[in-house]
């Protein structure tokens, strides 16, 4: 058995493994502020982005669901892996050695995590159907290649293979490659008979699936011989790495194009992809032998960084979502089940179809590539799709046709967000119908009506009636128990500082983009946002923990850290984070430090030290960052000072005049009161 893993490799792994770039292969990150970056959370579904991300600190933090971490357990939350087995994963990623210790050595083939071994089998088997591409047998997949307009390079670009005919090549390979049976059967690359286990893919072109990392977790394969029984596409089964509900062919290479243009181009096959991309359209994907799906709106919405501003106007800077259909009945079901989920979009969502019924795979043959970029710009937005193909299915030409498009095209307009572009498709629709208008206006509100009527009737689809989203909020703004609260009820971000400043000219509490960690924890009471005082201890604690390096190397700031106490604090949580501070040895300028901290403090408050580590400061000039931290730290101090100040002075009053301990306690106030001053001028 494999020993535990030596913990400096573990503090190495934390190092150089970069959290905004692992994070950042999943959630498009925006800068919010000097060394903070944010996005949409990809543990809960929200429409305002309340995930942080400070890479410097190391450490990442939901305000909407309280989810929170270091690097390494981003990985163990985003790919369900237990902690040894996220620390090998980054390991790998980051070029470290790892040692083990407990009377382990390195692990040995075949005894690591499940996971890493099927990503290791799905490595070989890319490699391998690639290889059997240029052997004669594969003739039959070169030419159906070929006859698609895709030559040798197009195939090496997406990895394209074949899987030879036999009924153990690619089995007997693996075997070869040290795996065992029982990892072959939780791979999906095999099926299994009454003989045991054999190649799953047979006889077939073979395109590799990637998860957005580019690791291959799985493979769609083409028929290509008449005599193969088995149906035209055939893809991997569900398995541990595979789940085709969130799986995007080609989202590995396409996602660079969906965070910059924030537009994605969902076809509807392999070979509609790479003639996308190979057109130019480099943000396009399809699904996998499924439609597309609520899971996949969540995937493609994070890397679009979709929180608003969609636009109506072709060509505009919103994010847009571009579906692309047949022509035929088969292709107007699929575009209306994607209006169904157009809700779940704030990105404008358009259809793109070919008069001529043709995927962009037979565009790009038959007519070249900018015929194929051609079909994106003339796109039209989804409802108006949808409204005119519920029009063609009625007899316009007669009263009850028109009557029945009406109530068919109602709905659909109801449905538009947009409610200053909704009297105009109304208009239009009532000119598409030859209908009156004002006859269609009421449609179009009975048909609102009856359709949040429906909804106020049940509870969203996947969420208890109770305690979810009511009154118009978001589902961000829940909160689960033991987690910490969203800092600012209804939004999911971090509250603002807008209660006064202190003082005039305060450095801390007078900047109107200061934001503060006011994380409740189970057993701890939330903190009010707005008491000056909580303020004053959480940025305290913000600057501890993101800026150790001012405090560490200026004589000065370090000094005033010194003097602070627990009892500095006056908020439980704040008060043990100190304490787990002090715990840790103060402050130290390493990539471990908040990782210290959080181990210091336990799994209950560590997201508490997350949330605090992630809020972004109100301060931003890096050049005078000692400065600002020693004024926070005085702030504090000072704070301390006065409240001992007043208990001195109530215990002289308590013990008379003229007492010794009046006398002891006043000597003290003394010093006290100087001490304060010092504090004052910092």
């Amino acid at each position: 058995m494999a020993g535990t893993i030596n913990r400096d490799d573990i503090a190495t792994v934390r190092e150089r493994a970069p959290i905004e770039d692992i994070i950042g292969q999943h959630v498009t990150l925006k800068s919010a502020g000097v060394g903070s970056l944010k996005g949409l959370c990809p543990f809960h579904d929200e429409r305002s982005p309340s995930f942080h991300v400070r890479p410097a600190a190391g450490r990442w933090h939901c305000f909407g669901c309280g989810e929170g971490g270091d690097v390494i357990e981003f990985v163990m939350r985003m790919d369900g892996l237990p902690f040894a087995e996220a620390v090998e994963y980054l390991a790998e990623r980051s070029n470290v050695t790892l040692r083990y210790e407990a009377g382990g050595g390195p692990r040995k083939e075949g005894t690591a995590g499940l996971r890493k071994r099927l990503l290791d089998a799905h490595r070989v088997s890319a490699e391998f159907f690639v290889s059997q591409l240029g052997t004669p047998e594969a003739k039959t997949a070169r030419d159906f290649l070929l006859g698609r307009g895709f030559g040798q390079e197009a195939a090496a670009t997406f990895g394209v293979g074949y899987a030879p005919q036999g009924w153990s090549s690619l089995l007997d390979h693996l075997r070869n490659n040290g795996f065992t049976e029982p990892e072959l059967r939780a791979s999906g690359l095999v099926s299994e008979g009454q003989r045991g286990i054999y190649d799953r893919f047979r006889g077939r072109l073979v395109w590799p699936i990637r998860d957005v990392t580019g690791e291959p977790i799985g493979f769609g394969a083409r028929k290509l011989y008449e005599d193969d029984q088995g149906p035209k596409y055939l893809n991997t089964p569900e398995t541990a790495l595979y789940k085709k509900s969130n799986v995007l062919y080609g989202l590995d290479l396409a996602k660079g194009a969906i965070r910059s243009e924030r537009t994605v181009v969902v076809v509807e096959g392999y070979t509609d992809v790479m003639a996308c991309h190979l057109a130019g359209i480099m943000n396009a994907v399809a699904t996998c032998g499924t439609a597309f799906g609520e899971d996949h709106v969540k995937v493609v919405r994070r890397l679009m960084g979709d929180t608003g501003g969609a636009q109506l106007k072709v060509g505009s800077t919103g994010a847009k979502v571009i579906f692309t259909f047949d022509g035929d009945e088969a292709g107007q079901n699929a575009a209306l089940k994607s209006f169904a989920l157009d809700q779940q979009f704030l990105a404008q969502t358009f259809v793109a179809v070919d008069p001529d019924g043709m995927d962009p795979c037979d565009i790009r043959q038959q007519r070249g590539d900018e015929a194929v970029r051609a079909l994106m710009e003339a796109r039209v937005p989804l409802f108006e799709f949808v409204i005119k193909t519920a029009l063609g299915a009625n007899n316009l030409e007669t009263p009850e046709g028109r009557v029945a498009a009406l109530r068919a095209a109602a709905p659909v307009v109801a449905g538009i967000r947009d409610r200053a572009i909704q009297p105009e498709y109304a208009r239009r629709l009532a000119g598409w119908l030859g209908m009156d208008e004002v006859v269609v206006r009421k449609a179009v509100t009975d048909a609102g009506k009856a359709r949040q009527a429906a909804a106020r009737s049940q509870p969203p689809q996947g969420r208890p009636a109770q305690g979810g989203q009511q009154g118009g909020q978001h589902r961000d703004q829940a909160t689960r128990p033991g987690q910490p609260a969203a800092a600012s009820a209804g939004r999911g971000e971090p509250p603002p500082y807008d209660a006064p400043p202190l003082d005039d000219g305060d450095p801390y509490t007078d900047h109107a983009s200061a934001q503060g960690a006011f994380g409740a924890n189970e057993g701890y009471e939330r903190p009010n946002p707005r008491d000056p005082v909580v303020r004053s201890e959480a940025v305290a604690l913000g600057v501890i923990l993101q800026l150790p390096d001012a405090i560490t190397a200026h004589a000065d700031v370090r000094q005033v850290f010194d003097g602070l106490a627990s009892d500095a604090f006056t908020v439980p949580q704040y008060r043990a984070v100190f304490d787990g501070v002090l715990a840790a040895g103060g402050p130290q300028a390493t990539s471990e430090w908040v990782a210290m901290v959080a181990e210091q403090v336990g799994p209950m408050l560590a997201p508490t030290v997350s949330e605090i580590a992630v809020t972004p400061l109100p301060h931003d000039k890096p050049e005078e960052a000692h400065r600002y931290v020693r004024s926070v730290l005085a702030r504090v101090a000072d704070l301390s000072v006065t409240r001992q100040i007043a208990e001195l002075r109530g215990r002289m009053q308590r013990a008379g005049q003229g007492t010794e301990a009046a006398s002891e306690a006043f000597a003290e106030v003394i010093r006290l009161e100087q001490l304060r001053r010092t504090l004052r001028e910092e």
